[in-house]
């Protein structure tokens, strides 16, 4: 069961960056229909991290770990920085899309590792659509680039 809280744990991470990511770009947004579109992905995310929470107390009476501060603090540096000459709708599709690619591929990278673990049927479930939403969401904002 191990492995259940080691995958909870790395997809609350990921599912909590994208959800600073788009608190970080939100009021450069100045486009509401865009933002409509953000909410939209916030929400997923959301989604994502209750199911987490359920699942996990199942394994522990811990919390599910989230994003440490020195990684939040690097990701808000990191879209100040890209985006204080250019805070388009483009520029800023593509600083999450970026990130959500990472999410991707550390979801995939899950998966893959775990194929033949012990995983229970719902942390495989909440894998796959984690991965799934993220790839979603690539396709989303790839509108906007």
């Amino acid at each position: 069961m191990d492995n259940n809280v080691n995958v909870l744990d790395e997809l609350n991470k990921g599912a909590t960056m994208g959800m600073d990511a788009i608190k970080f770009v939100y009021d450069k947004v100045g486009d509401n229909v865009f933002k409509k579109v953000l909410d939209g992905e916030y929400r997923k995310y959301k989604e994502i991290t209750d199911r987490i929470a359920v699942e996990y107390n199942k394994f522990s009476i811990m919390e599910p770990h989230s994003t440490n501060a020195m990684n939040k603090a690097m990701s808000w540096y990191g879209i100040q920085i890209r985006t204080m000459t250019d805070q388009s709708n483009e520029k800023i599709s593509e600083l999450l899309i970026q990130g959500t690619n990472m999410g991707i591929i550390e979801g995939v990278r899950l998966k893959n590792q775990n194929e033949k673990e012990n995983l229970t049927p719902n942390v495989r479930q909440i894998l796959d659509d984690f991965v799934a939403m993220q790839e979603d969401s690539v396709e989303t904002l790839k509108k906007y680039l």
